[in-house]
């Protein structure tokens, strides 16, 4: 099996001369993920790009109108609308003749996993030539740190609150978008930027219905230091809680193998959210992160 590691992937060199699409003055907290993923996303893309964003952070990230941090058009629709209104996009644009465009749906976790899920399981059922991106921080941020199905067990939530945190394990939005047939899923993290580039500037080249699983801290939600979002999303994968992987037209590639011995009562040791997370339940996550990455290797082999 050819392995990748975080030491491999090289930022190409181009990526410090394309355009900036992302500019300075946006309104996100110091650490913000979800920011900093859509910069290096844009990037890959290129100008010739549609956003459509539903009610998340984003949303208010991007400026309030008539002001926009993104120098490519950025659609608001919706709460629960994010994969209707980029189908509706990429139907106009095929009207239009404008093929080469890429129409990206851009949703936080709530967006995906809970509210949004039944119009990105008819766009994927259809196959529709578009880029669904889930910037997951595990929670609705935007509106106040409440749980949704993205939020891990173990983990503090304003509705979730104290002792009373949430119970369920985090649901598995690769095997629910794979199970649709389409031709790429990926998923990728903040932690490893080049990784996202590339793949963001591979899925041009790609048509159907694409899914990019992003994990992307929150500072305020989960309980860290601005400074140490990229260590604990690092974390994240190291612990094997979050592996970095494609598949391809069902071939599985792991881009992220593991460097150093993380485990998962490491990582939910350096975050806040977790100060309530019992010994059983540690004890779970870690034989459930042990038990999808030997399941994501045979994939591999």
């Amino acid at each position: 099996m050819e392995r990748t590691t975080q030491r491999m992937i090289e930022i190409p060199r181009d990526v410090m001369t394309d355009e900036e699409l992302w500019q300075p003055g946006v309104l996100s907290c110091q650490g913000c993920g979800a920011s900093l993923a859509l910069k290096l996303a844009l990037k890959g893309l290129g100008r010739r790009t549609v956003v459509v964003v539903p009610a998340c952070c984003m949303s208010i990230i991007a400026g309030p109108y008539p002001y926009s941090a993104s120098q490519v058009p950025f659609l608001h629709v919706p709460f629960e609308t994010a994969a209707a209104g980029a189908s509706g996009v990429r139907a106009a644009l095929d009207i239009r003749g404008e093929e080469d465009v890429v129409v990206m749906a851009w949703a936080g976790d709530g967006g995906t996993f809970d509210i949004g899920l039944q119009a990105l399981s008819g766009a994927a059922e259809r196959n529709d030539d578009i880029l669904y991106v889930c910037y997951d921080n595990e929670a609705y941020m935007n509106t106040g740190i409440q749980r949704s199905g993205a939020t891990p067990a173990g983990a503090w939530t304003t509705t979730t609150p104290g002792e009373a945190v949430k119970e369920e394990p985090k649901k598995d939005i690769e095997k629910i978008m794979l199970s649709h047939g389409i031709p790429y899923m990926a998923t990728a993290s903040v932690a490893y930027p080049a990784d996202i580039y590339t793949k963001f500037r591979k899925i041009r080249s790609i048509k159907g219905t694409k899914f990019i699983h992003i994990l992307s801290p929150c500072p305020p939600g989960w309980q860290i230091d601005s400074a140490d979002s990229i260590r604990v999303s690092r974390m994240a994968t190291q612990a094997k809680v979050f592996p970095i992987y494609e598949v391809e037209d069902g071939r599985y590639t792991i881009n992220v193998y593991p460097e150093r011995e993380v485990t998962v009562k490491d990582y939910v040791k350096a975050q806040g959210r977790f100060r309530y997370i019992t010994d059983d339940v540690v004890n779970a996550a870690q034989e459930l992160a042990d038990r999808k990455w030997e399941e994501l290797t045979g994939m591999v082999e």
